[in-house]
């Protein structure tokens, strides 16, 4: 079992929704992203998920895509976000971390290396979002192998003929996009998610988590309480961005979080 799996053990053993939150890594630089990573355990945070910069974010909003520009402005690399897993691990081996990204940086890295690097970091996922499953040969059977989950996304779009393509290899949890669109576009109704996670769930044992558009501990409870969790990314990061005191992001990050487990 992979932390991740672990992770969702635990929650249903306990009853609770898992909250997942997003950063980017080197988002305003280096120092900044791992002071808000190595406390987002403790302010409630269950999963991370760290962003891998990259220069054609297709499934991000502005507010992701400023904060990918922003870290690579500053120098950030594959390399320096590997670093900051394996630091992050330093004083927390436990918390899943799962790196969503871009198949590039990758590609140009070769698979095999990357895995073997991010699998001694420390990573346990990986959601790379422009890997249909008619490439899983490429990254997500490698991936597998090597011991890490590889996550895959289902839209309001993925139909019941795409469906079981899209879950075939996909484990540790099916990362359910809410809306039509880009993170952080609109808010998505937990009336309108409710059938589509249940559509899911009736063909997978997987844990469906919930993202794009939550922004309030509300939207948070709401979502949570019709999925088993629900991710926030594109709110935290635009706190990040705004310049915000990492203890100013973190109380945000704890009052989202605290929404989720109510769920």
């Amino acid at each position: 079992m992979t932390r991740i799996d672990q992770k969702f053990a635990a929650l249903k053993a306990s009853g609770k929704k898992a909250f997942v939150s997003y950063i980017m890594a080197g988002d305003p630089d280096v120092e900044t992203s791992l002071a808000v990573m190595k406390g987002l355990p403790g302010a409630g945070v269950d999963i991370i998920e760290i962003g891998l910069p990259f220069t054609d974010p297709m499934a991000d909003g502005p507010t992701i895509q400023l904060a990918g520009q922003r870290a690579l402005e500053g120098g950030m690399t594959l390399d320096k976000t590997l670093a900051m897993v394996t630091d992050f691990r330093k004083g927390d081996d436990t918390t899943p971390i799962v790196m969503m990204g871009y198949y590039n940086p990758i590609y140009s890295r070769g698979v095999d290396l990357f895995l073997s690097q991010a699998k001694a970091a420390g990573i346990d996922g990986l959601i790379i979002v422009d890997l249909p499953p008619e490439e899983d040969d490429e990254l997500c059977i490698p991936a597998q192998k090597a011991g890490l989950n590889f996550i895959r996304l289902a839209t309001p779009t993925t139909d019941d003929k795409r469906l079981p393509k899209v879950l075939q290899n996909t484990s540790g949890f099916v990362y359910y996009v809410s809306i039509t669109g880009i993170t952080g576009a609109a808010a998505p109704e937990a009336a309108d998610v409710a059938p589509e996670v249940a559509r899911i769930k009736a063909r997978t044992d997987l844990p469906v988590i919930v993202g794009f558009g939550i922004t309030t501990p509300e939207a948070a409870e709401a979502i949570a309480g019709i999925a088993d969790g629900c991710v926030v990314g594109s709110a935290i990061v635009k706190d990040i961005g705004e310049g915000k005191p990492v203890a100013e992001v973190l109380a945000r990050v704890a009052a989202l979080a605290a929404g989720a487990h109510r769920g």
